[in-house]
């Protein structure tokens, strides 16, 4: 009696310390999504202590500790849902043993599922609602930029580009290859580890990326990540920068560096890639410089392409006057996702279409954006042209 007694009371301890963390998220959310005040605060204080704690330890793994967790995370599931039918049965038969079995399994599933809500909630959620980069550091932005100007910044990328295709090192191929470089004190840098100077070096004028780094971690699951079209990954509940290890060489360091900004709070798609070429064009390795301006050339190509679309007679006057420079053959030949060879390996052994992976990705992407407050879902990707129009109206280095 005694002994069912204490059983009782410690099932009571945890169903009241159970619901009390869920209402400390949910109030925790809502307090993020009304006050944008608190949400600087938290990743002003209290979200760098996360980085340097249990970012650290995870740190200390040479794989993605994140791809680890998503695979327990499926198994889990799995598993509860192949035991659902002899839950049923358990109870109609009165297997005691069983059913305190499953009773302790879907226990561990509920806390398991309100624990990556918390780390969720700490670590991503709340990051959607705090000021933008170009807030904090650009001030107002109206919005309203000119195609001439646009033309101009396209110009400028194009012109780096077409500069250091010629620099970089290539392989008897005419792959662009990456070197290992010395550091200022003479210690010898891999790719890894010049993402994480480039990004100390950025904090230095940036306050708020000041800090400390984990090294970026290569994926096992690469393949899969070029099915979905998709270059790197930050996993919020184990504070990971995680890249794809497939694709092309030069496509790495912007990837490296527009992770890791997620990690100093810029949760925002559009912000990181902006962060990241910042990081990368201003970095004093020329293969990051070149992965940097490739970074955002595509974006610059596609905003061209929707004015021509739009209004093509606008267009016409604005090219009279700011003439388009020719993006070289080479560096088309570059800014490639992932070479043909990969690709006919990739597909030759997949278990689901590319296609159809791609589709549940977008979907699966365009969803959680929405749900965490960015009205235009992917889109937000292509905002990065704005950010580069906000930052070069301001630097006034480019504009005529």
């Amino acid at each position: 009696m005694a002994e069912d007694k204490a059983v009782s009371k410690k099932c009571r301890t945890g169903v009241f310390l159970y619901i009390g963390i869920m209402l400390t998220v949910i109030f925790l959310n809502i307090l993020a999504w009304n006050s944008e005040a608190f949400c600087d605060a938290y990743i002003a204080y209290v979200f760098p202590v996360w980085v340097n704690t249990y970012g650290r330890f995870t740190g200390l793994f040479s794989f993605s500790v994140g791809e680890w967790l998503i695979m327990a995370g499926v198994l889990l599931v799995l598993l509860a849902i192949l035991l659902m039918p002899t839950a049923v049965l358990a109870g109609i038969l009165q297997w005691k043993r069983w059913k305190c079995f499953l009773k302790r399994f879907y226990c561990f599933l509920a806390w398991t599922v309100l624990i990556v809500w918390l780390v969720m909630t700490l670590n991503c959620f709340i990051l959607y609602h705090a000021s933008t980069f170009s807030e904090t550091y650009f001030g107002e932005d109206t919005g309203e930029y000119t195609l001439e100007e646009v033309l101009q910044v396209r110009n400028y990328v194009v012109e780096q580009c077409n500069r250091l295709s010629r620099e970089v090192a290539r392989d008897e191929n005419g792959v662009v290859t990456y070197e290992e470089t010395l550091s200022a004190d003479g210690a010898l840098l891999d790719m890894e580890d010049r993402a994480r100077e480039a990004m100390q070096q950025l904090g230095k004028r940036y306050s708020q990326l000041d800090g400390w780094y984990p090294r970026p971690k290569a994926m096992m699951f690469s393949d899969f990540m070029c099915q979905q079209y998709m270059q790197g990954y930050y996993f919020p509940f184990s504070m990971e920068a995680n890249y794809n290890d497939v694709m092309t060489e030069i496509r790495k360091p912007a990837t490296m560096c527009h992770e890791l900004a997620h990690l100093r709070g810029y949760i925002y798609e559009d912000e990181a890639n902006f962060i990241s070429y910042l990081a990368c064009t201003q970095s004093e390795d020329i293969y990051f410089q070149y992965s940097g301006y490739l970074s955002v050339l595509n974006y610059l190509e596609n905003d061209l392409y929707y004015a021509i679309q739009n209004n093509f007679e606008a267009y016409k006057e604005a090219v009279s006057t700011v003439k388009p420079l020719s993006v070289y053959r080479t560096v088309r030949e570059d800014n490639i996702f992932v070479s043909d060879e990969e690709w006919e390996r990739i597909n030759a052994k997949a278990w689901m279409d590319t296609e159809t992976v791609d589709e549940i990705s977008d979907v699966f992407v365009d969803t959680t954006l929405k749900a965490n407050g960015v009205s235009d879902g992917m889109v937000s990707y292509s905002r990065v042209v704005r950010l580069l129009m906000q930052y070069y109206r301001i630097e006034g280095n480019i504009f005529e």
